[in-house]
């Protein structure tokens, strides 16, 4: 199980999307009403909440915008 780092990563983002499994660990609270429509977008509605989306270039700018609010994991399989 791969924890995604956001400081150094670089995905590459195959022609066989890769699915991901993103879940919100922090707050949506006193954050900018951007981050919170991003968390939203997502199906991010409640604090542990967990979606399993493919990794498209999309999601994966969504999740850097709010990369600080969510942990991200790879789905084998």
């Amino acid at each position: 199980m791969l924890i995604w780092e956001f400081g150094i990563w670089d995905l590459k983002i195959s022609n066989i999307m890769a699915k991901i499994k993103i879940t919100q660990v922090k707050s949506g609270i006193d954050r900018p009403e951007r981050q919170k429509l991003t968390l939203k977008a997502l199906g991010l509605t409640k604090m542990n909440a967990t979606v399993e989306v493919e990794a498209t270039p999309q999601i994966v700018g969504m999740v850097r915008k709010v990369h600080h609010l969510v942990k991200v994991e790879d789905v084998k399989g």
